[in-house]
């Protein structure tokens, strides 16, 4: 039994959906594609998400949030110092992305783009996942020391930060600009960290 065949439908249909999305937005997502490579039919779809392709995007941006906040907190976990936590997630995201062949950035990004005043629904989704993201770096950073409001404009800065890098580190096919951004961003979580003269 595959993987794939092992779960329910339902949850093939959101990660299918989520990965589809992950590499070409919602709107590069062909529905009978998505049902296809989900070993499922049109009828199930309907069944789990009443409200169609739409329900079931949103489904998977959650699903997408998640599967990297797990990758988050796990990556940032894996060191004490937060500057050092920062850097070395820029690593991790620069390994998985390689591994990829430079496919699997962002789960939600373009998404996200694509949604803004057209998709409220999906809008909102996206902004839950990166809200969520910015409170395991704010927590992780406060954890650190440093005081509340320090901490969630730091955790903003970090993930545009790497939000970029990982776009350009795709675009041009380099773990460069992931790996500059966590150097320079360790530097800068560094200075909030240093004592105050």
């Amino acid at each position: 039994m595959t993987t794939a065949t092992a779960l329910g439908t339902r949850d093939r249909l959101i990660r299918t959906a989520s990965r589809l999305m992950q590499h070409g937005g919602y709107e590069n997502t062909p529905i009978k594609q998505l049902v296809k490579e989900a070993q499922a039919t049109m009828g199930s779809l309907y069944h789990f998400f009443p409200g169609g392709k739409q329900e079931l995007a949103v489904a998977a941006i959650a699903y997408g949030d998640e599967e990297f906040a797990h990758m988050l907190t796990s990556g940032l976990a894996a060191y004490r110092d937060p500057a050092e936590a920062v850097e070395a997630l820029a690593v991790l995201l620069a390994d998985a992305l390689e591994a990829s062949d430079w496919l699997d950035g962002c789960p939600v990004t373009t998404t996200a783009l694509e949604s803004v005043g057209r998709m409220p629904e999906l809008q909102a989704a996206c902004a839950t996942a990166f809200a969520h993201w910015r409170e395991l770096l704010a927590a992780k950073l406060a954890a650190g020391g440093l005081a509340g409001e320090d901490a969630r404009e730091l955790a903003l800065t970090v993930l545009n930060t790497l939000e970029g890098a990982e776009t350009a580190a795709q675009v041009d096919r380099s773990r460069a600009p992931l790996v500059i951004a966590g150097r320079h961003l360790a530097r800068l979580v560094s200075t909030y960290s240093a004592p105050r003269t």
